[in-house]
């Protein structure tokens, strides 16, 4: 699989390279050694990059010349606009002489991941990993793999300590791993992250699916194992660590079971973990597989994936499926089909809780806000942070970065306060990824000229940059 369309035409978009055969003299390399300019790199914030270079002598005219980019883009990079386009990362990087490892688009002491097969570069790792994830969903949903591949990761299970397995699978057993996994899942929301605690309950369960026991149980195991590897998948995602292997196994737990929902469940949380980390189109197709596995269309299979009829998590995740579509066709740029996704989520998805009612509000306000719709976007961003408060820490640290965004690039006068407010409760929860959407609040601080927002800023980009 090829990259995506959208990263394509962005890089496109983003501007031809020069012409010119005469090459410029590199960059001092001791630039990108200095402290704090290594946080700005590791979290590919491009617009602090080209303000480090303004300071260091280097014009915008020079930046895009050897970015290949226009001057008028370099400004709207510098006044805040994100660049999320591996492609386009990858020329900017190779254009100022960036090493590539310090913006994790390489391997290195500084990369996004371990050294891994030195016969394939870090660009064929990265895109065969999410090959490997579309895959799998499309081998779930439809019963056949949709773009060939030369080969499928496995995640590695290992035996966990020396505990015995159980001899005789039950319906307790199985109880018992649905517990776990709503504990974890559980904290979780309250403090981010978990994915060691996760992966540890993952890789011992699994061992159960050797242990004999009835079909039934088989069964409905594999159904327990799949919700429990999604989850392991998302709370490494939380944690900024590479966790599609979780959902890759998730997806083959619940075709084996020819479990509809868990399909759909992992195929949302896989396309939610790509939306906002540079890949809408890869996700897009995740959540439109998962979609096919809950009509139980899935041509290749003699039978199609089961669910029951009143199981009140389908409409659910049928929306949420719905809702993140929107999401990627606004961040790739086609507004109507965001909208009409947005419109039948909006109207299928019937809240079982409030608090899930506010997970719903805080996903339109995010996508109102990708759309340019600030003032729409205000009142559900609002709404979201007020009911999640404390009980669910992790996504009410979202909500809070969402309104303080909305305010801040408004020039409310509470957006300050708001900005302040957002920043400190991100740093009390263990997540990587509350702590990355911090970045287009600093942005929009740092648009403001008074030094409080400025200073604000400084803290937004401090805490964006901690891996937790």
């Amino acid at each position: 699989m090829s990259h995506g369309h959208a990263d394509k035409i962005a890089a496109i978009v983003a501007g031809t390279p020069a012409t010119g055969s005469e090459k410029p003299p590199p960059v001092d390399p001791v630039l990108y050694q200095r402290d704090d300019v290594r946080p700005v790199l590791a979290t590919r914030d491009v617009a602090a990059l080209y303000r480090v270079l303004r300071d260091a002598g280097v014009t915008q005219r020079e930046i895009a010349r050897r970015t290949g980019q226009s001057q008028s883009e370099v400004s709207e990079v510098v006044a805040g606009r994100r660049v999320m386009a591996y492609d386009v990362l990858v020329r900017i990087a190779e254009g100022l002489g960036v090493p590539r490892e310090r913006m994790g688009l390489s391997y290195g002491e500084d990369g996004a991941y371990p050294e891994g097969d030195s016969s394939r570069s870090p660009e064929m790792e990265e895109e065969m990993r999410r090959r490997v994830l579309i895959a799998a969903t499309s081998l779930a949903a439809l019963g056949r793999i949709v773009t060939s591949l030369e080969e499928l990761a496995e995640l590695a299970l290992p035996r966990t300590g020396d505990e015995p397995l159980p001899v005789w699978l039950s319906m307790e057993h199985v109880q018992a791993v649905e517990a776990v996994t709503e504990q974890l899942r559980v904290m979780a929301r309250q403090y981010g992250g978990q994915a060691a605690v996760f992966g540890a309950a993952a890789k011992y369960y699994t061992q159960w699916v050797g242990v004999s026991a009835t079909d039934a149980v088989r069964t409905r195991l594999r159904c327990a194992l799949a919700e429990l590897h999604t989850e392991a998948g998302w709370a490494c995602w939380d944690s900024g660590v590479d966790g599609r292997g979780y959902f890759t196994r998730a997806l083959r737990l619940a075709d084996d079971a020819g479990d509809a929902f868990g399909i759909g469940n992992a195929a949302w949380h896989a396309g939610a973990s790509l939306v906002r980390s540079g890949h809408p189109d890869d996700a897009l197709k995740c959540f439109q597989l998962g979609q096919f596995s809950l009509a139980g269309f899935q041509p290749g299979k003699s039978t199609p994936a089961t669910f029951r009829a009143d199981d009140p998590r389908v409409p659910t995740i049928s929306a949420r499926l719905n809702i993140s579509s929107a999401a990627a066709y606004a961040l790739m740029g086609h507004p109507e089909p965001a909208r009409r996704a947005l419109t039948t989520a909006q109207e299928s998805w019937q809240p079982r809780n409030v608090y899930e009612r506010a997970d719903k509000d805080l996903n339109a306000a995010r996508i109102y806000v990708d759309l340019g719709r600030l003032d729409t976007a205000e009142p559900f961003a609002a709404t979201a942070a007020r009911t999640f408060g404390e009980a669910n820490r992790r996504d009410g640290a979202t909500a809070e970065v969402v309104l303080a965004e909305l305010h801040v690039r408004a020039g409310e006068p509470r957006g300050l306060q708001l900005a302040h407010h957002a920043v400190s409760i991100v740093t009390k929860i263990g997540s990587v990824r509350a702590c990355r959407q911090l970045e287009p609040l600093a942005a929009a601080l740092e648009a403001q000229r008074s030094s409080d927002a400025q200073e604000l800023a400084r803290m937004a980009r401090q805490v964006a940059a901690v891996r937790v």
